[in-house]
């Protein structure tokens, strides 16, 4: 006993100091006075916040990482909220096998699904760019979207939307006023999971890009280089809207259940 009570918090604080040292070393050398390199401290500026987009390509990058992320989140949540719907409320033909089949991108290898969709690509005679990436990123968005908020329609209790039938609601007010408020927090979750997810990416934008880069093709290139502080800059501002976002809606989550204690 007396081992296994220092022996978990020992652990938990190392998992979370292996887990912190990437983040905190791109957060440090975003403020390094590098010139051609990255990788040794040569000392402290602030011009690299004050000047991110020096280099263009840096910030095209990302510009190209938050369009292809934005626009196949949308497109997968809203496909993947009416297929999710879809299997849970309805019985049709071949049901088991599309939810099958909307599993299997989940436990397929990417470098599998990124050469496959190369491939098919280049058999249709489709140009690789922006267009490519949408599609490649909205297929395998799609698993993750329907499996989050599949689970959510399941939670529902089927007699709220019954009661709302029973007040003269039509099937578009009974939805939209009953069913989708109750459906939202699933769906904002299964939103920020794919957006994560398509931002994040690498393997499937890389068989898929052709010419363009996003944000991690950017910097898996500039690595065999060294990669510019612009991108740690990059980096650490998104780490830190992320943490803010969180902070925040844990405080407002506390501050909705405390005024529902009151």
């Amino acid at each position: 006993m007396g081992l296994g009570r220092w022996l978990l918090p020992a652990y938990v604080v190392v998992a979370f100091v292996l887990l912190l040292i990437p983040i905190v070393y791109t957060f440090v050398f975003s403020f390094n006075a590098a010139k051609r390199s990255n990788i040794t401290w040569n000392g402290f500026t602030l011009a690299n916040w004050l000047s991110v987009c020096e280099q263009p390509e840096v910030c095209v990058a990302f510009g190209n990482s938050l369009i292809v992320g934005g626009t196949s989140t949308l497109i997968a949540t809203v496909l993947g909220t009416m297929i999710a719907i879809a299997l849970v409320r309805y019985r049709f033909r071949a049901r088991s096998a599309i939810s099958l089949l909307l599993f299997l991108p989940m436990a397929t290898p990417e470098v599998v699904i990124g050469a496959g969709l190369a491939a098919q690509f280049l058999t249709a005679g489709i140009a690789k760019g922006l267009v490519t990436i949408i599609i490649a990123h909205t297929m395998f968005c799609l698993s993750f979207v329907v499996v989050t908020v599949r689970a959510r329609v399941l939670s529902l209790d089927p007699a709220l939307e019954e009661a709302g039938r029973d007040l003269y609601g039509s099937p578009n007010q009974v939805f939209w006023r009953v069913t989708f408020p109750l459906l939202l927090p699933g769906i904002i979750a299964a939103a920020l999971l794919a957006f994560s997810l398509s931002f994040d990416d690498f393997i499937i934008t890389y068989f898929t890009s052709g010419t363009v880069q996003t944000f991690p093709v950017y910097v898996y290139v500039a690595a065999q280089r060294g990669i510019p502080p612009q991108a740690n800059v990059i980096a650490s501002a998104v780490f830190l809207l992320a943490l803010v976002g969180v902070l925040i809606f844990q405080v407002v989550a506390a501050t909705r259940a405390k005024r529902r204690r009151s």
